[in-house]
């Protein structure tokens, strides 16, 4: 256990460590491109990763897991050497279709691998904490993969930045290759790659549990779209703006301790869960109300609580997989974390801060009646 975990935090850590994510938005720009082109761009990658969500799901369900996390960082490696050769609108569009297939294959591939793997140790009640830790290091790699960028900038602009990705990723596409990956199970390796992806489909359908499952994950998933608006809530609550980036720097942290408490929230019970997400309700609704740079305070509470439960969620959703398309069944809560992003997008137009705490309140309310504890069943090693 403790060589899959060692190799699942840095891995973590290297996917984050990546200085162009702070920096691509304005290189774009720089380089000429307007913001309608922009935002196409964005359509593009986001488009990508819904459409080839569950296929590649089932490739790694089908062929392996481990290749598919190496495949992922190599397309986004490469999509990165493009931007440098070719920077452009098609260089751009082409390097996030890349990104989007990386993206789509990691999705599904990871929490399968970690679970199965696990559970071929017997070992698969520490998921909620594994994961937890990944997130947990996933969240503060942000600190240190901006002031990696600003530093590369200074040295050697965009270019220095996208190169050193290129490395970052390459050096994750070798840790990804370093996973154990459990064995399948005989009847599992005859089915075909049409096979699995029914399988996974029809397991995702028509399995009550799951079903519901993925249905919470999805909703919790997406409300992390709202952290796009921490800057602008901080401007609007008077933090000047070249203070910002310092003034949100709790708020990582808070969900960086949340998301590390998971293993611990893996034994509650889904009302007490659902309690824990209302008082996050509360804590956001009293940020909302102050206004101020105080209330920054208030929403690293709310983000701290929330990705402890969005960790036990995602630990339910795949005690309750059974079948042997664990990365399939899983990239469909992918595409339903797009569609829920959406929604955040929505009532934050509609009612900022408080639109969002409705959101987050209704979720608390399904949470209890559609999150089931799945009793742990024997199951064959992968």
């Amino acid at each position: 256990m403790r060589g899959l975990v060692r190799v699942s935090l840095w891995w973590a850590a290297l996917t984050y460590l990546v200085p162009i994510y702070p920096l691509y938005a304005v290189f774009f720009a720089d380089t000429g491109l307007s913001g309608a082109e922009i935002s196409l761009l964005f359509l593009i990658w986001s488009s990508v990763s819904v459409l080839a969500e569950v296929p590649l799901g089932a490739v790694a369900d089908r062929f392996s897991r481990r290749s598919s996390l190496v495949g992922a960082s190599l397309l986004q490696a490469l999509g990165y050497v493009l931007w440098i050769g070719l920077p452009g609108f098609t260089g751009f569009a082409v390097g996030f279709v890349l990104w989007g297939l990386g993206g789509a294959l990691e999705s599904g591939a990871f929490e399968a691998l970690l679970y199965d793997g696990l559970a071929g140790q017997g070992e698969e009640s520490a998921f909620a904490l594994v994961n937890g830790r990944v997130t947990a290091v996933n969240l503060l790699t942000e600190l240190p993969t901006a002031v990696l960028a600003s530093g590369l900038f200074a040295l050697g602009g965009y270019r220095l930045a996208a190169w050193v990705s290129v490395g970052v990723c390459l050096a994750a596409a070798w840790v990804a290759s370093r996973f154990p990956e459990a064995a399948r199970g005989a009847d599992d390796g005859e089915l075909g790659y049409v096979e699995l992806l029914k399988v996974g489909l029809r397991e995702a359908a028509d399995n009550r549990v799951v079903r519901h499952a993925l249905i919470v994950v999805a909703l919790l998933g997406g409300l992390d779209a709202f952290e796009e608006y921490f800057p602008l809530m901080a401007l609007a609550w008077g933090v000047p703006a070249g203070w910002v980036p310092l003034a949100m720097v709790g708020i990582p942290l808070a969900g960086a301790v949340g998301a590390a408490l998971g293993g611990f929230g893996s034994g509650l019970r889904t009302r007490t869960l659902g309690v824990l997400l209302g008082v996050a309700v509360a804590v956001l609704v009293v940020s909302g109300v102050l206004r101020s740079p105080a209330g920054l305070l208030a929403v690293a509470g709310f983000y701290g609580l929330y990705q402890l439960v969005l960790v036990v969620a995602e630990a339910r959703l795949q005690d309750s997989i059974e079948g042997p398309a664990r990365a399939t069944v899983t990239s469909v809560a992918g595409i339903g974390i797009e569609v829920s992003a959406l929604a955040v997008y929505g009532v934050w137009a509609l009612g900022e801060v408080f639109g969002v705490a409705a959101l987050v309140a209704l979720v608390a309310l399904l949470l209890p009646r559609w999150l089931r504890q799945a009793p742990v069943v024997e199951r064959l090693p992968r």
